[in-house]
This record gives C-alpha cells, sequence and structure tokens, in this order.
C-alpha cells in the first residue's frame, strides 16, 4: 500500500477523507447501559478523533454534545446533567442534547450565539449510536441482525484496542488466521467446541479465497477441504464501513465487530453475540460475562481496558505455548488477535508489508474504502447508506465440490435473516 493511500485510510479525524466518508454512516458510541439513568451521570466519549459528552436528559433521551463549553472551554464532564440538559460548572451555562445554548446567567441576551455542537442519537441493539455527518445527509437507520433483535436474544461487549481501527479490522476480515491463532483454544471455548468446522480448520491451514463485491462491502468466501466431494465455506461479510460478521460454529451463537476510531492510534473493538431465533441460555449469556469466546476480561476500575494488554505482555503463557494450549501462548480469542495486532505499532507501518493470497480481501476492503473517501471529496455519494442493505448473515457450509458458493449465497444469505442459520 503506498503513502497515500496508507495516509488516507488511517487518518479520521475531523476534516479528512476518511473522518468525512465514517461521519457519512450511524456511528456506535457507547452501550445505554453507559448512561442508564435520566439525569444520571454524563460520560466523555471520544469518537473518529472527536471529544465529546454522552448523556440522557431528563426526557430520557440520549444525547452527545461536544465536550467544552463556548465561554471559556470548561469540561462539561464536570457540569450538572439536569432540567433537560448540561448546566456548565464554571459559569452556568445550558446546553441540550442538540447542543443548543438555553441558558446563559448573566448575559441571557447572548444564547443564541453560544451553542456547541450537537449530534443526532438513536439506540438500536442496547448501543447509542450518533450520526456526526452533515445533517441534510442523515441515512436510515442500522438494521444489523443483532441490532434489531429482542434484547434477551443479544449480548455485546466493547474493549480498548491500543491500534489503528484498521489494522483492527483487518483481522476480522481475515479468515485465514483461524486456523493458527486460535487453533488449540477453539476445541475448549464453550462457544465453539463441539463442532464439526473445527475438524476441517485444523486440517487445511492453506485458505483459497473467492471475494465478492456487492452492494454492503465484501462477501468473502474462505475454501478449506470438506469431506471426500465436498468443501468446507466460511462466509464472512464485511460491511461497509466497519462491522465483520464472523462464520457461526455448530449451533452456537451467531458472532460480529464493529471496529470503532476512537482517534488515529485507538479503536473501540465492539464484540456482539446472538441467536436469531431465542434467547441467550443462561449459560450462554454467562460466559460472555466472564469474557470467553470473543469477548474478554477487563482491568478494574470501568475503563473497558483488558485485563491481558500490552502492559503485561498480554499475560502470556510460554509454558501453555509449549504444551500446545494456546498457540502464540496467549489465551482468549480477542487478546490472541489484539496482542498481533497492537504488536504491529499503533500504527501499522503499511508500505513495508508483503502481502500473501490470503490477504485478498483485506486489498480489496481497503481499495473500497480509500476510492471511496476520494469519491466523496469529489462530491459522489458513499455506498451502503441504506440500512436494508445490512441484512445479510455469515454462513459456514459444506458444498458440493463445483458449486458456486456466490450462487449459494445469493439464495441463502442475501436477505439471509428470513432463512435457517447454516452452521456445521
Amino acid at each position: 500500500m503506498d503513502k497515500e493511500m496508507a495516509q488516507t485510510l488511517v487518518r479520521t479525524g475531523p476534516g479528512t477523507l476518511m473522518g468525512n466518508l465514517m461521519r457519512r454512516y450511524w456511528v456506535p458510541i457507547l452501550s445505554s447501559s453507559e448512561i442508564a439513568q435520566p439525569d444520571g451521570p454524563q460520560k466523555r466519549v471520544q469518537i473518529l478523533g472527536e471529544k465529546l459528552i454522552a448523556f440522557r436528559d431528563s426526557s430520557g433521551h440520549a444525547g452527545l454534545i461536544d465536550e467544552f463549553c463556548s465561554h471559556r472551554g470548561v469540561s462539561l464532564f464536570f457540569g450538572r446533567n439536569e432540567e433537560g440538559g448540561i448546566r456548565c460548572a464554571y459559569h452556568g451555562l445550558k446546553f441540550t442534547r442538540t447542543g443548543e445554548c438555553v441558558d446563559v446567567p448573566s448575559a441571557p441576551q447572548v444564547c443564541a450565539r453560544m451553542a456547541i455542537k450537537g449530534y443526532p442519537c438513536i439506540e438500536r441493539g442496547g448501543l447509542v449510536w450518533a450520526y456526526m455527518g452533515p445533517p441534510d445527509k442523515q441515512p436510515p437507520f442500522p438494521e444489523l441482525e443483532w441490532c434489531v433483535l429482542p434484547e434477551p436474544h443479544v449480548f455485546i461487549s466493547k474493549r480498548l484496542q491500543e491500534c489503528n481501527y484498521l489494522q483492527a479490522m483487518e483481522g476480522g476480515i481475515d479468515t485465514a488466521h483461524v486456523s493458527y491463532v486460535h487453533r488449540y483454544e477453539v476445541d475448549t471455548d464453550p462457544m465453539h467446541a463441539g463442532t464439526k468446522a473445527l475438524d476441517y480448520i485444523k486440517a487445511d491451514g492453506n485458505v483459497v479465497f473467492e471475494i465478492e463485491k456487492n452492494d454492503f462491502g465484501l462477501t468473502l468466501y474462505g475454501r478449506r477441504n470438506g469431506d471426500a466431494e465436498s468443501y468446507y465455506w466460511r462466509i464472512t461479510q464485511w460491511l461497509f464501513p466497519w462491522f465483520t460478521l464472523i462464520p457461526p460454529f455448530g449451533d452456537h451463537a451467531l458472532g460480529g465487530h464493529v471496529w470503532v476510531p476512537i482517534d488515529d492510534h485507538n479503536c473501540w473493538a465492539w464484540s456482539i453475540n446472538f441467536q436469531p431465533t431465542r434467547p441467550l441460555t443462561a449459560d450462554e449469556r454467562g460466559h460472555m460475562e466472564r469474557g470467553l469466546g470473543i469477548h474478554c476480561e477487563y482491568e478494574p476500575g470501568g475503563s473497558f481496558r483488558p485485563r491481558a494488554n500490552k502492559d503485561n505482555d498480554y499475560l502470556i503463557d510460554r509454558v501453555a505455548q509449549k504444551e500446545r494450549r494456546a498457540y502464540s501462548g496467549v489465551f482468549g480469542f480477542s487478546m490472541q488477535d489484539a496482542s498481533l495486532q497492537e504488536s504491529m505499532g499503533r500504527i501499522q507501518n503499511h508500505e513495508a508489508e508483503k502481502l500473501l493470497p490470503t490477504d485478498r480481501g483485506i486489498v480489496m476492503a481497503r481499495r473500497m474504502l480509500h476510492e471511496a473517501a476520494l469519491a466523496l471529496s469529489q462530491g459522489i455519494e458513499p455506498p451502503a447508506l441504506d440500512g436494508s442493505k445490512q441484512r445479510v448473515r455469515a454462513a459456514g457450509v459444506l458444498l458440493q465440490r463445483g458449486l458456486n458458493p456466490a450462487e449459494w449465497a445469493r439464495e441463502h444469505l442475501a436477505d439471509g435473516l428470513t432463512q435457517p442459520v447454516f452452521s456445521i
């Protein structure tokens, strides 16, 4: 990847090409539970390089506004959430969830010119989403399957990942690494164990890819040898600009991720598990709450920073590595991935990489993001703004050799929310 393309893709702050593109979509900001109570404590939030305050006002609506008062720049984190807005603790200026200033005690006549940024918010899937782009370009609401299921069907966690969103998200696109870094733990993890898919994944690490560009992003078909007359296809979905859907295992919960830039050096990795047709069981939810599967344990204090992190070498266990209990010596799927992605540096040196055939999906996703960012700067609307295009699933399936997986997917996965789950 050349320097211009790399710089375009990794920079997401205000006014950047990629930042402008990402602001045209609904952005996951925080869990609804983080601002659970009307007039409860507000939360500092940094997204796409912007320092913001999230809160729930007296009417119960979520709000997202500039962190800093327009008067003399005081942080509204120290303000009072009361009577329909945030009141600055320094001189009493008050701001609604839209950023409108409704009170300047010392000079009421200047309210109109004291407004701050305020972004429209919605709540879906237990998350607060904000639209941070031009007001007249607000897109339809997101319709990913886990967004529209009843709350008992879904479990969502987030963790701080200390690197650029791009290298983190590319791990979600890359299905080839499952045969290696997750190789041993899949046998014991309760959300992967006991499935036929593991036999195929471990037996054949030489994944052959077919990739289809479509209305929402990319469908990635990873082919491994299956039975004598079939191939095992892991079908991963990448949806513009930061969603991935993971091929399922047996009857375990389906999964996915969202990779949202905090700034250019950190991102939020949202991890989602869901059951389309039933509530999660107490055992399933308990495993997820303990940080198993694609979730993680946290440091104490509520920071969402993983307990295994770069400061403690991700609790690497060389004995477990030697004994083939953890391929890299790191435990936990999320931290197995994050440890390697963070090891690349806060922003990977993309100019130095030497890509392999298994990286075709990553190359195509980069190209699509780059082209969309450049096109937007020339007035061309971004792709996949229509939430109805997100109504797809990932799959794991055995298909007869010679059968075109893209043709199969068009019948069984496009608008796949009405279809059975395809998993082995």
